[in-house]
């Protein structure tokens, strides 16, 4: 038997590959499925079987298309109701792969449908579970994300998860593996560990959620205190992974359409195109197309497209490292951004041989902001999450998170000069580029962040642990 994780940092989501004796099942695959296939043909294997663990919020699936590409059917648990073909498993049910068992554990909570994958292996041992958001590594799967199923609340669903963890997980041995389907950095749970693989006897002792002597009501209340709102694209891409989606080969096919400068300004001008500039952000400080909007491949990226670009339709036209453009349509589609029109060709330095207005961002180091600083005078703005901000914070700094910096404009001067700084320079980056596309030019970003800030001799605020607040 051979187990292996495909682990995509940038969404923080966990795929599987499992092969014993000539067949292969695939666990929450990712949109662009070739790298499974190839695999099993490497191995001279045959994939019998694409598992869904449940209807993924956070990410478009590939479990379509890797059915129709392969013949493999696709298997969801109890209550999923897709609109395509699927076996629909019974709590209990196994499926042969090879010379191993897989067995579908229901266990809803994150959704009615969330289901459990335990592997028994060769020897009939009960050997590894694939826990999708039913259980993380230090969490579990947030209750608020599921479609609306009759008058069931958050709280009803939160029950329903600490029930499926008692009487399905927790009574598992403690040696059995757990591989979920995200890691730290997922927005489907508040307090996943960095790790990826763990066994469940550590889980036990480390996740808050198994704890022995939890009470149901203590559960529900620790699971649904301090979440945050969802980041909107998750009803859409819940919608895509349940009613079904475009082919990557079709996307790419209208996305990688090579725009001159000409064609790349007429479309921005006539339409309701995004320009989306996915470069690095220090080349995008550098020299930019006036209005774009930044959100670099480097950093977390398809999950800020998802958080600040609310509506997956809306025409997308990209300025890219050269080399780059598939990459990029690649990743805005894993997240349901499907309606890439085109890319700028020959990058920024064309748009500048053709002699376009090109703009740019002050950027400086924290060094300057340490010279410039006045208590009283200087103005900084800090567009971390609350909780990082709370951690600790340049002393009269305004905290205007990233994901609701639109809520915040008018928080920003018009006329005078301000500092704005993230944690390294990613999300600062973007908000300058928000602020720059509605009107707002006066911006000074601090490169490096907070980071390079606390290297300064700014004053800031008695630094206070994360876990204590």
């Amino acid at each position: 038997m051979i187990i292996e994780q495909i682990y995509t940092g940038c969404l923080a989501q966990g795929a599987y590959y499992i092969q014993s004796n000539g067949e292969a099942a695939i666990i929450d695959p990712l949109r662009e499925v070739n790298p499974y296939i190839e695999r099993a043909e490497r191995d001279g294997v045959k994939i019998k079987y694409v598992f869904e663990t449940h209807f993924h919020a956070d990410f478009v699936s590939g479990h379509v298309t890797l059915s129709n590409l392969t013949g493999a059917p696709i298997v969801y648990g109890p209550n999923a109701d897709p609109s395509f073909e699927a076996h629909i498993a019974k709590d209990g049910e196994f499926f042969q792969v090879g010379d191993i068992q897989i067995k579908a554990l229901h266990t809803p909570g994150h959704t009615m449908e969330s289901t459990t994958y335990l592997v028994i292996d060769e020897s009939g041992n009960e050997h590894a579970i694939f826990s999708g958001d039913t259980l993380f590594l230090g969490d579990v799967g947030r209750p608020d994300l599921a479609q609306k199923v009759g008058s069931l609340t958050v709280e009803d669903l939160a029950g329903f998860s600490f029930d499926s963890l008692r009487n399905k997980i927790m009574t598992l041995p403690d040696d059995v593996i757990v591989y979920p389907a995200h890691g730290a950095g997922s927005a489907c749970g508040k307090n996943m560990m960095k790790e990826t693989v763990d066994t469940l006897g550590n889980q036990k002792k480390m996740n808050y959620a198994l704890r022995a002597d939890m009470t149901k009501q203590e559960f529900i209340k620790e699971l649904t205190d301090g979440l945050l709102p969802p980041p909107s694209y998750f009803p859409l891409n819940v919608q895509m992974n349940k009613e079904g989606y475009a082919s990557i080969d079709e996307v790419l096919s209208t996305g990688l359409k090579a725009l001159s400068p000409k064609e790349f300004e007429s479309i921005a001008n006539e339409t309701e195109a995004i320009m989306l500039d996915v470069r690095h952000e220090a080349d995008f400080a550098t020299s930019h197309v006036p209005n774009s909007i930044f959100i670099g491949l480097n950093g977390t990226f398809a999950p800020w497209v998802g958080e600040l670009i609310i509506d997956v339709k809306q025409p997308i036209i990209l300025i890219t490292p050269e080399g780059k453009e598939e990459e990029a349509i690649i990743r805005l589609s894993r997240v349901g951004f499907d309606r890439t029109i085109g890319y700028l060709k020959g990058g920024i330095a064309a748009w500048k041989e053709a002699g376009m207005e090109v703009d740019s961002v002050n950027s400086v180091p924290a060094s300057e902001l340490d010279q410039n600083y006045k208590e009283s005078e200087t103005q900084v703005f800090d567009v971390r999450k609350e909780s990082e901000y709370a951690s600790e914070h340049i002393v009269n700094a305004k905290n205007t998170p990233l994901g609701k910096i639109n809520n915040y404009l008018s928080q920003f001067p018009k006329d005078e000069n301000f500092y704005l700084h993230c944690a390294g320079g990613y999300r600062s980056m973007i908000a300058t580029s928000i602020l720059k596309s509605r009107g707002i030019h006066n911006i000074i970003d601090v490169q490096g962040g907070f980071g390079a800030i606390k290297e300064t001799n700014i004053p800031r605020t008695e630094f206070v642990c994360p876990t204590t607040l």
